[in-house]
């Protein structure tokens, strides 16, 4: 069976530059900075090809076109993909709340895969709900689903809140 070669190319902007410049601002500001172009992504945006949707305070979505380079061996989204973008959508969500010098690491991150997930989907929104904010640590959640609202994947996180030093 003779295969044929697929290739993607990307680049993506020094991620250890925006990790000064949020030093200095809020959690929303430097979020808005890279929604502008101000700042850089993180690399896993660009390699996965998600894109930054919605970004308000204790808001964020993020969407991707499942693509064949998304897939796992069984034909459908690999759930760690799927995770990705369900994270980054928490993720955003918890730091548009943070406070100058203020950041968070995952303590625990849980997942339900509620739907096979491939190229016929359409676009789908990762979309981040605040659950609890509070001195130390915060729970969020975030749900995928298409453009009419068919839920794909649930999740929850906990996460820790830290000095930026």
């Amino acid at each position: 069976m003779m295969q044929t070669k697929r290739e993607r190319t990307y680049s993506w902007g020094n991620p250890l530059e925006g990790v000064e410049l949020s030093k200095d601002l809020s959690g929303l500001d430097y979020l808005l900075a890279i929604k502008k172009g101000e700042a850089p992504a993180s690399p896993l945006i660009n390699t996965l090809d998600f894109s930054l949707g919605e970004l308000e305070e204790g808001r964020a979505s993020f969407q991707f076109e499942p693509k064949e380079f998304h897939y796992n061996p069984n034909g459908s989204v690999h759930g760690g993909v799927i995770t990705a973008i369900l994270d980054s959508a928490m993720g955003c969500t918890l730091h548009s709340l943070l406070p100058k010098g203020m950041v968070y690491t995952t303590l625990e991150l849980k997942v339900n895969f509620l739907k096979r997930v491939h190229d016929k989907c359409g676009v789908l929104t990762a979309t981040g709900k605040m659950i609890h904010l509070g001195n130390s640590t915060a729970l969020v959640e975030a749900e995928l689903t298409d453009e009419s609202g068919k839920k794909y994947a649930y999740a929850v996180s906990t996460c820790m809140l830290l000095k930026n030093e």
